[in-house]
């Protein structure tokens, strides 16, 4: 397979997938927000942000609000140039249709 067939092995899980798409369109999302929306344990969902975060696809903002803690995860550049990529290479196996 050509480099430019190449999945980006990060974005191969359904979970990471999904938490890139979620932060693409929204810009930034709660982690109760990303949970409740993509069905996770808090627990699965760690450890998939960790990788994420791991690899500076998104960017981890942790504060107290009302002396509760809220964790606030943004899409950074890199994510969204790997998400695009990965659009590119999907659309080049199988072109939307007209």
């Amino acid at each position: 397979m050509s480099d430019a067939l190449r999945f980006d092995p990060l974005l191969m899980s359904q979970v990471r997938l999904g938490v890139i798409s979620v932060l693409v369109s929204r810009q930034s999302a709660t982690f109760s927000d990303l949970r409740e929306l993509l069905g996770l344990t808090q627990g699965n969902l760690t450890i998939h942000l960790q990788k994420l975060e791991d690899a500076k696809y998104i960017k981890v903002k942790k504060e107290f609000v009302s002396k509760r803690p809220r964790t606030t995860l943004s899409i950074a550049a890199k994510g969204r140039a790997a998400f695009m990529k990965h659009l590119d290479t999907l659309n080049s196996i199988a072109p939307p249709g007209d």
